[in-house]
């Protein structure tokens, strides 16, 4: 695994220049993927507030191949990209390897474009599919999506006397990707970015199709100070609410397991979204999100293999 040292020295892939939101998460984690990808690959990416923000007409901040795919069609798009690949290096007409990534939000993933993301991956294209997931589409003004976590307000769940935020839990995207029996699946979060690089060269490197789900905080969506986004993802993975962990061959790995497991109030009371929660009657809509974290993270940790040390990354990442 590269250390930050050789990551540091490498070009980066994504200039500067592009339309993102100040402190958003999104572009420093195409930033270490591509790192870690070099200039052999070529990208898709769904509509979205990556494409939008970096692909400005006539700019692009894109130093790499780019496709720009329809909401729905970012998995497809690559697919058949590294289908073509196939058929002209099987002829002869191209020497070289070549990676293929596709990126979509978590509207362009969870919900619109998963069906084309299933058939991907089902078809066992060898392309890696990232969806950084910053919980709404933030792209058109913060709708609730099936990424949404349990009480969260947004546009069209919002706080008030009729309701109290998004009634649902959040779909379990990797569990669905899990469950199409393909060769690695993983989870992380940009925070963590000796644990996120890694992941990204086991992904892309593995025999078949890949798939990680990236933590995005937004700045806006979430409502929390500009400079604070490495810190809010840092608090989502310690009271675990979004582990790390990768699925390996049908093998669940937890990569990251806190040395002292927070409260899930420490994360949601940094954000405007989950106010309510925090002011008089909102106790239960917090008890109730907290007995799902522990639910879920009480599974994971039955069915997975740990580290060998509370609050410390895997060898290979911590190299």
């Amino acid at each position: 695994m590269a250390s930050l040292k050789e990551l540091a020295s490498r070009e980066d892939l994504l200039s500067g220049g592009h339309r993102a939101c100040a402190g958003c998460a999104m572009t420093s984690i195409v930033r270490q993927v591509l790192l870690v990808a070099g200039k052999n690959v070529v990208v898709s990416c769904a509509t979205g507030c990556l494409e939008v923000t970096t692909t400005i007409f006539p700019y692009t901040a894109w130093r790499v191949p780019f496709i720009h795919s329809a909401f729905e069609n970012s998995a497809a798009t690559i697919s058949g990209v590294e289908t073509a690949y196939r058929s002209l290096r099987k002829q002869g007409k191209i020497k070289e390897d070549t990676k293929f990534i596709g990126f979509g939000g978590d509207g362009g993933t969870y919900d619109i474009g998963l069906q084309s993301l299933s058939g991907a991956m089902e078809r066992g294209h060898k392309m890696l599919y990232i969806c950084y997931d910053n919980e709404a589409y933030m792209n058109t003004g913060n709708q609730r999506s099936s990424a949404t976590p349990f009480a969260a307000d947004t546009t069209t769940c919002p706080v008030g006397c009729v309701g109290k935020g998004k009634p649902q839990f959040q779909k379990d995207l990797a569990a669905i990707i899990t469950a199409h029996n393909i060769p690695y699946v993983a989870q992380a979060c940009g925070s963590f970015w000796k644990d996120l690089t890694a992941k990204v060269e086991k992904a892309l490197s593995a025999n078949g199709p890949s798939f990680i789900n990236v933590l995005s905080p937004c700045v806006l969506g979430w409502k929390y100070p500009t400079d604070e986004t490495i810190e809010i993802g840092k608090l989502a993975v310690d009271t675990c609410f979004w582990p790390l962990y990768e699925v390996v061959e049908g093998n669940y790995r937890l990569t990251y397991v806190p040395s002292q497991k927070k409260p899930l109030g420490e994360w949601t009371k940094r954000q405007g979204r989950f106010r309510h929660l925090h002011e008089p009657g909102g106790e239960g809509l917090l008890e109730k999100a907290q007995r799902e974290v522990d639910r879920k993270w009480e599974h994971l940790l039955a069915i997975s293999e740990k580290p060998a040390k509370p609050g410390k990354q895997p060898k290979e990442a911590s190299q």
